[in-house]
């Protein structure tokens, strides 16, 4: 994917260590006597290791939101190829988090997932260039020669981008998971998260010039949360309390991160507290572009998941009619929060 660190990670529960909730709440038997009302437990599991892009989960959790609706929840971490879009279709976890075109590509595989928030408008999917490389457009990077990009080929982002730019000219190598082959190539690209490798590079002493793969057009949202249909359907109101405590923690990272950026450490010592502190500082605009006013995080439109849906289908990720986007996604459930 993206992470430099993966190598040797040793994946860690969330759940240790986590601040004291709030005092549970209590309810009345029919005799009139006290009592404590039973937090409901709920899972959210991650795509990936704990890190920035997941923040405002791990806010809500510090910060005590989902205690305080009544929700006892754990943050499950993910890894390479974590199946977590199939693991919440089949009812294995309450919830998800993943990525627009990820999600749509498992409903081509009848996983009946629903997004119910989108806390990263704008996707942070790029390729980095050397700064001194003379690159600056996509195109720029197209007519280059004796030049490597490397990626997941099979990704859709990389998809598009061999069909919407002539790459022919252009080695094209595997990912590696790490920012070295780049370094040690000036004549070379490589895939990246806005808020991760560039700050990893810099710390290498390379500065780097970012591609943003959504000035092209092929932007998804980023970390949706995402639930099952039938979850949707049987308890709405846990899905609108899961999503009311996510949003807000949303909302809290985004304006003082650290408190949960410590924690994040915590449960991922690899990520160091300067990586998430620059991650969560070029996430905001992300998730807050201009335009959409601060209660609108979370929010998506039929427009964007419509044009997502056809650019997998012209890069035939996707069979014409198999997938309707109207059906992936749901804003139901999003509150209306005042800053």
């Amino acid at each position: 994917m993206r992470c430099w660190w993966v190598v040797g990670l040793v994946m860690l529960m969330v759940g240790c260590g986590t601040p004291s909730a709030p005092t549970t709440p209590v309810k009345t038997s029919g005799t009139g006597s006290p009592l404590a009302a039973k937090p409901q437990a709920v899972t959210i599991a991650l795509n990936w290791f704990p890190e920035a892009e997941h923040g405002g989960f791990y806010a809500a959790l510090v910060h005590g939101y989902y205690a305080e609706a009544g929700l006892d929840v754990t943050i499950q971490p993910g890894g390479p190829n974590t199946p977590v879009l199939q693991q919440a279709a089949a009812g294995r976890v309450d919830f998800a988090v993943d990525n627009a075109d990820k999600l749509l590509l498992a409903r081509a595989q009848e996983a009946d997932v629903v997004a119910v928030m989108a806390p990263i408008q704008n996707s942070p999917r790029c390729l980095l260039v050397h700064a001194d490389s003379g690159i600056n457009t996509f195109d720029d990077l197209a007519r280059q020669t004796d030049f490597t990009i490397s990626m997941s080929v099979g990704q859709p982002f990389a998809r598009f981008l061999a069909k919407r730019l002539d790459l022919s000219g252009l080695k094209t190598a595997p990912y590696s998971g790490n920012v070295a082959p780049f370094l040690l190539n000036q004549r070379s690209a490589q895939q990246g998260y806005s808020f991760s490798e560039p700050f990893v590079a810099r710390q290498q002493g390379a500065e780097t010039k970012l591609l943003m793969v959504s000035d092209l057009g092929f932007n998804t949202y980023t970390s949706l949360l995402v639930t099952s249909r039938s979850h949707i359907k049987k308890q709405p109101d846990l899905v609108r309390k899961v999503v009311a405590a996510s949003v807000r923690g949303w909302r809290k990272y985004l304006e003082s991160p650290e408190e949960t950026n410590q924690f994040i450490h915590e449960q991922n010592p690899e990520m160091a507290l300067d990586v998430l502190a620059f991650g969560a500082r070029d996430l905001k605009p992300l998730c807050l572009p201009e335009g959409l006013a601060p209660d609108r995080l979370g929010a998506m439109t039929a427009e964007r998941w419509e044009t997502l849906t056809q650019q997998l289908r012209d890069i035939e990720a996707l069979t014409d009619g198999k997938v309707q986007a109207g059906e992936a996604y749901s804003t139901a459930f999003l509150p209306t929060i005042k800053p």
